[in-house]
């Protein structure tokens, strides 16, 4: 899947967003239809609950590809700042950490033998 830039994901995050804005206004209308008591028919009844059903499908088909998206930048982004945080980092924590490492593996060894 093609990365978004910042501009391109909030365009697409407002147009979705603005999609579903137009489809709390269709079964708003429809509603209102509903309360004149001019259409009675059972299919008349049942089209906001077809637009709902049509709202979810899109947001859902949108947002799984939206979820891939994020996944990948998260991926991507957190690289940079594991970068600069190994940058940051103090070469005695690496000296510290493998000492905790070698106390966690004598505790799992001890474990086994039981």
């Amino acid at each position: 899947m093609a990365a978004l830039d910042s501009t391109q994901k909030a365009e697409v995050y407002e147009t979705i967003s603005s999609l579903n804005m137009a489809f709390a206004g269709i079964i708003q209308h429809l509603q209102t239809l509903q309360r004149t008591g001019l259409f009675k028919s059972k299919a008349a009844k049942l089209f906001p609950s077809f637009a709902l059903e049509l709202q979810a499908e899109f947001n859902q088909e949108f947002l799984e590809h939206l979820h891939q998206v994020e996944l990948d930048d998260w991926g991507r982004y957190g690289k940079a700042r594991q970068r600069w945080e190994n940058y940051l980092r103090d070469p005695d924590d690496v000296l510290l950490q493998a000492e905790e490492r070698k106390k966690q593996l004598a505790k799992q060894r001890k474990k086994t033998r039981r």
